[in-house]
C-alpha cells in the first residue's frame, strides 16, 4: 500500500518581511522533515504575503522575492516543498514553486484571477497557461492556486483526466461569516466529482481590513475530510493519503475512463519528473480534526485575530478608547483586551452634562472586570467654553446636531492628544450600522487609527457580546439591555432616531450587502417611507464613510475595497 505524507504549512505571514517570511516557512519544513513528511505545501504569495497590492509594482519588491525564492531553494533537501511567490517572466505571475534538493524544479502560473470584491489581481499578474504536474513515482500530483479551485473544468478537471491522485491547492482566502463552510462543501463537491484527493492550505492572519481564517483541509476522493486545521490560528496539518487506492478506484470508474479515452494531451501540459522515493512505512501520525465552530464564535475570533495583528504589524503597542458604557465601546474594549492583554488597553471616560450615572457606573465595571487602566476627563467646560465662543455668532440660533457634534469633537480631540503624548492607537467604537445611515460625526465618534466593529451591524455586536459573556462575564448586564444611545441631549436613543436595530439592519443588509432594489425591499414587506428613509442616508453618507478609519470585514460585501460608490453621484432608484 503505497502512501503519501502531506503536510500543510498554515502560517501567518507578515506582507513585505522577507526575513520573517523565509524564516518562518523554513521553521514549518523542518518540522515536516521531522514527522517524515513528503510534500510540504505553503499558502498563496507566502514568501511576500497576501495581498501585496501596488508594491507589486514597485521593481525592488520583484527583485527582493526573487532574490529570497533562490535562497528558500538553497536551503530544501530532500522534502518536497511548494510555496507561492511572484514569478517574474516575459510578465508577472501568481506562482507557485516546486522545489526539491536545492533547486525550483518547476513553477505554476495562477489561471484565474479574482477580480472582484476585495481582489484586483488583474491589476497585477498575468493569467497563467500552462497546466503543471508533478509527478512522483507513478503517481501525479496536479498544482493549482486558490480561485483555480473554485472552476469546475480547468484545471482540475483536467488534472484529474490526466491521471492526477492528488490536487494541491494553495490560498489566501479571506474571511467572511459562513466561507469555511462554503469552501468545505465546494471541495467536498470538487473531490468527488473528479475522485481526487484535494489538499488545501490557506493562509491565516490579519492584513489590514482582511483576515484570513486558515481551516486548511486534506480530503480523500469521497469527499471527506482527513485532517483539518486551527481557525484563525497557526497549525501544520498532516495526513498520509492512500495513492493506489484513489489509482484503483479511478481505473475503476466508467465515466473517468470515457473521458480519459477521448482525451488527448494538451501541449501546455508540463510534467515535471522528481527523483524521490516514498517510504512503505512511517512512523504513526495523529490527525487533526478540529470541529466546526458558530458563526458568532468565527466573527469573534476574527475580530481579535485582525486587530492582534494590525497593531503588531504595524509596531504598535498600546490602544485607547473612549469608553461611554454603552455596548459598541465595551465590546470593543473587551476584543481589545483579548487581542492585546489588559496592560496594553486604555480607557478613557468623558462624561458630559448628558452622561447618565449608570453609564459611568457600567464603564467603570467593565474596566473593573477587565483590569485596564481608565482615565476621566469630564467634557463640560470644554463643552461650555465652545458654547460661550459661539454665542455671538449662534445668537438667536436653537440648538440642533451641532451641539451634540461639538460634544463627539471635544471627545476625539482629546483621545488623539492622548495617542499624541503616549504613541497610544485610538480605535474608533462605531458599528456598521451606524456607518451606514452616517448616525456618527466626522472628526468626532469617527477619530481613530482602526474601525474594530466597522463591519458589524449593531444586532451583530448584541450577539458577539452575547457569546463573550458566556466563556467570562465581563460586560455588564445593563449595556445589554439598555436603549443604546449617543447621550448628546436629554432623552435621545438611536432607535427612535432612525429605527428599531432588528428592521434597520435588515435593510442595511438587503441593499448593501446583497445589492438588493429598493422595490425589491418594500416588497419584502418592509414599510416603504422607512426603507426609502434607509436608503437615502445610506446613499448619501459616503462621504463619511470615505473619511472613516479601516477596519476589519467580517461580512461578504463590507464598506470599502468591497463597496466602491462614487461620492459625487446623482443617480437615485426613487
Amino acid at each position: 500500500m503505497k502512501k503519501i505524507r502531506v503536510a500543510l504549512g498554515q502560517i501567518n505571514t507578515v506582507l513585505g518581511d522577507f526575513d520573517y517570511n523565509l524564516n518562518k516557512i523554513l521553521d514549518y519544513t523542518k518540522e515536516a522533515e521531522k514527522l517524515e513528511a513528503d510534500i510540504i505545501v505553503f499558502p498563496e504569495l507566502a514568501l511576500t504575503g497576501y495581498p501585496p497590492e501596488d508594491l507589486v509594482l514597485k521593481q525592488s519588491f520583484i527583485e527582493k522575492n526573487t532574490e529570497y525564492i533562490k535562497r528558500l531553494s538553497q536551503n530544501v533537501g530532500n522534502i518536497v516543498v511548494i510555496v507561492g511567490f511572484i514569478d517574474k517572466q516575459e510578465d508577472i505571475y501568481n506562482a507557485a514553486a516546486i522545489i526539491h534538493k536545492g533547486e525550483i524544479k518547476g513553477i505554476y502560473h495562477k489561471q484565474y484571477l479574482p477580480n472582484y470584491g476585495v481582489f484586483d489581481e488583474k491589476r497585477y499578474f498575468q493569467e497563467g497557461k500552462k497546466l503543471t504536474i508533478l509527478q512522483i513515482e507513478n503517481y501525479k500530483f496536479g498544482i493549482s492556486i486558490c480561485e483555480d479551485i473554485w472552476y469546475p473544468e480547468n484545471p482540475i478537471n483536467t488534472y484529474s483526466i490526466e491521471g492526477c491522485e492528488i490536487i494541491f491547492n494553495l490560498n489566501a482566502s479571506p474571511y467572511s461569516e459562513g466561507k469555511p463552510r462554503k469552501r468545505e462543501e465546494l471541495l467536498k463537491v470538487r473531490s468527488r466529482d473528479n475522485l481526487v484527493s484535494i489538499v488545501y492550505v490557506n493562509l491565516v492572519g490579519g492584513q489590514d481590513e482582511l483576515v484570513f481564517d486558515g481551516n486548511s483541509l486534506i480530503l480523500n476522493p469521497d469527499g471527506e475530510i482527513l485532517a483539518k486545521g486551527k481557525p484563525f490560528e497557526e497549525d501544520l496539518i498532516v495526513a498520509d493519503i492512500d495513492l493506489e487506492e484513489i489509482f484503483r478506484r479511478q481505473l475503476k470508474d466508467n465515466r473517468l475512463k470515457n473521458l480519459r479515452s477521448n482525451y488527448k494531451r494538451q501541449e501546455n501540459v508540463e510534467i515535471i519528473n522528481l527523483d524521490y522515493n516514498l517510504k512503505d512505512e512511517k512512523t504513526h501520525i495523529q490527525r487533526k480534526l478540529y470541529p466546526e465552530i458558530s458563526d458568532v464564535e468565527s466573527n469573534y475570533k476574527a475580530l481579535v485575530l485582525g486587530l492582534r495583528d494590525y497593531i503588531n504589524k504595524n509596531g504598535f503597542k498600546k490602544v485607547v478608547l473612549g469608553l461611554s458604557g454603552g455596548i459598541d465601546s465595551s465590546l470593543v474594549a473587551t476584543i481589545a483586551v483579548d487581542a492585546l492583554g489588559s496592560e496594553n488597553v486604555k480607557g478613557v471616560l468623558m462624561p458630559s452634562p448628558y452622561t447618565s450615572k449608570e453609564s459611568i457606573e457600567d464603564a467603570l465595571e467593565l474596566s473593573k472586570n477587565l483590569n485596564i487602566q481608565t482615565f476621566t476627563i469630564p467634557i463640560t467646560n470644554l463643552f461650555e467654553a465652545y458654547l460661550k465662543e459661539f454665542s455671538e455668532i449662534f445668537k438667536d440660533l436653537k440648538p440642533d446636531t451641532t451641539e451634540e457634534n461639538l460634544q463627539a469633537r471635544i471627545r476625539g480631540n482629546i483621545l488623539m492628544a492622548l495617542s499624541n503624548k503616549f504613541g497610544w492607537i485610538v480605535l474608533s467604537t462605531g458599528n456598521k450600522s451606524e456607518m451606514s445611515v452616517g448616525y456618527s460625526t466626522l472628526y468626532g465618534d469617527m477619530v481613530g487609527g482602526f474601525a474594530v466593529l466597522k463591519d458589524v451591524l449593531k444586532t451583530k455586536v448584541y450577539e458577539l457580546c452575547r457569546y463573550r459573556n458566556s466563556i467570562s462575564k465581563v460586560i455588564p448586564d445593563r449595556v445589554l439591555t439598555k436603549p443604546p444611545s449617543a447621550e448628546l441631549r436629554p432623552n435621545q436613543t438611536d432607535e427612535a432616531e432612525l429605527a428599531p436595530y432588528p428592521i434597520l439592519d435588515q435593510i442595511i443588509k438587503l441593499y448593501v450587502e446583497e445589492d438588493y432594489p429598493v422595490e425589491d425591499i418594500i416588497k419584502l414587506g418592509f414599510d416603504e417611507k422607512l426603507v426609502k428613509k434607509i436608503v437615502k442616508l445610506i446613499d448619501t453618507n459616503e462621504y463619511k464613510r470615505r473619511q472613516s478609519p479601516i477596519g476589519i470585514k467580517i461580512t461578504e460585501r463590507a464598506f470599502g475595497k468591497d463597496r466602491r460608490m462614487p461620492i459625487t453621484n446623482r443617480f437615485r432608484e426613487f
